[in-house]
């Protein structure tokens, strides 16, 4: 079996490595099975530093699509192009996709056009909003798969009611949860923990600090919204720091809200390497994001997490464990830290099959 593995941004290529490395314990035991890893994006692309591959224990992609544009029919359109080039020079019989984004939906067009197998990663995860373009990806990817991978039973029911055969359809646990159980021995201590005079942060403790998260380009470009929500932290926080590992534009924004309120113990400190955030979130007082993927990881560490949405593509988060969906409102905002920083917060478990074995799940399902 040749398989290509596609991923159009940083976050995806955390959700195939547990893929990656169950083929590669495969190919050890003899089994026939082989893989391309893909990237629709640029060969040095900023944001997916050299390390994260050597955290993850796989290689680097071996081809890259080099589609850099940002405008959302721009990269449909050139995806589609550069990857039936790509698969006319590189027969395989199954791709397998993830997530949700434009060069996601791309590929599956491309893919089932050319009669392939296609298996989706994460589906059947919706917002309900047809408003928002990644919705629409989902429906077309979904739509268009032939193995749907789903992550729990709200995400089963989803993909059920929109017609999809129940042989279609396999609850395999959230494969992000692999990287954590992988990774439990391998974690790095930042060096922050010592203190940073650049930021005048101050050494902190295990349990001792809240992680902050942006990522979202509409709270960040929205200044006068995103302070209502720093100062709702920043009023409930007391004397736990709040430390932010931003990239670029997200720091500048949080920045700009921090130095309009001098009192506030809200450090933005540099983006840290995978194994270096895990760390840092898997030992947190608790974690307040608008990311999906840092309040599972947070659900499967049991740290309390708020998420500055009013939805969630995996239900079991709030169900089931750690997370509490605060809308983008200032005043749920800061009830929910108020509650983090005293330590009452609800009781909270593992969703079922979050057991780290995903990867494994889905390769042999792929076999079979």
């Amino acid at each position: 079996m040749n398989i290509c593995i596609v991923c159009g941004a940083r976050p995806n290529f955390m959700k195939v490595a547990p893929v990656i490395r169950a083929i590669k314990a495969e190919q050890r035991h003899g089994v026939d099975i082989n893989y391309h890893l893909l990237y629709t994006g640029a060969d040095g692309d900023p944001t997916i530093e050299p390390s994260l591959f050597s955290n993850l224990q796989i290689e680097s992609p071996d081809y890259c699509l080099d589609v850099t544009c940002e405008n959302l029919n721009e990269i449909t359109g050139l995806v589609m192009q550069r990857f039936e080039l790509w698969l006319q020079h590189h027969p395989v019989d199954t791709v397998v996709v993830v997530d949700d984004l434009a060069s996601t939906m791309a590929v599956a067009i491309v893919a089932k056009k050319q009669g392939l197998r296609l298996a989706h990663i994460a589906a059947g995860t919706r917002s309900f909003d047809i408003n928002m373009p990644k919705e629409v990806n989902r429906l077309v990817i979904d739509g268009l798969s032939d193995i749907l991978f789903t992550a729990g039973v709200s995400n089963n029911s989803i993909a059920n009611r929109e017609g999809a055969e129940l042989s279609k359809v396999y609850m395999v646990g959230n494969v992000l949860m692999d990287n954590l159980r992988f990774n439990r021995d391998r974690l790095v201590r930042p060096t922050i923990f010592d203190g940073d005079a650049k930021t005048g942060l101050p050494p902190l403790e295990d349990n001792g600090y809240i992680v902050f998260t942006l990522n979202r380009k509409a709270l960040m470009q929205d200044i006068d919204h995103l302070q209502e929500l720093l100062l709702a932290i920043a009023d409930r926080q007391g004397d736990v720091p709040v430390i932010a590992p931003l990239r670029s534009k997200a720091a500048e924004a949080v920045n700009q809200c921090v130095m309009a309120n001098a009192s506030a113990h809200i450090y933005v400190i540099d983006s840290l390497p995978y194994l270096e955030f895990s760390y840092l979130t898997a030992h947190a007082k608790g974690v307040i994001t608008d990311s999906g993927n840092v309040a599972e990881e947070a659900t499967f560490n049991l740290v309390p997490c708020i998420t500055l949405n009013s939805y969630t593509e995996h239900y079991e988060t709030v169900k089931v464990g750690s997370n509490v969906l605060v809308g983008e409102e200032p005043s749920r905002l800061a009830e929910a830290v108020s509650d983090m920083v005293a330590g009452r917060w609800k009781s909270c478990g593992l969703p079922e099959q979050w057991d780290g074995r995903t990867g494994e799940r889905i390769v042999k399902i792929l076999e079979s």
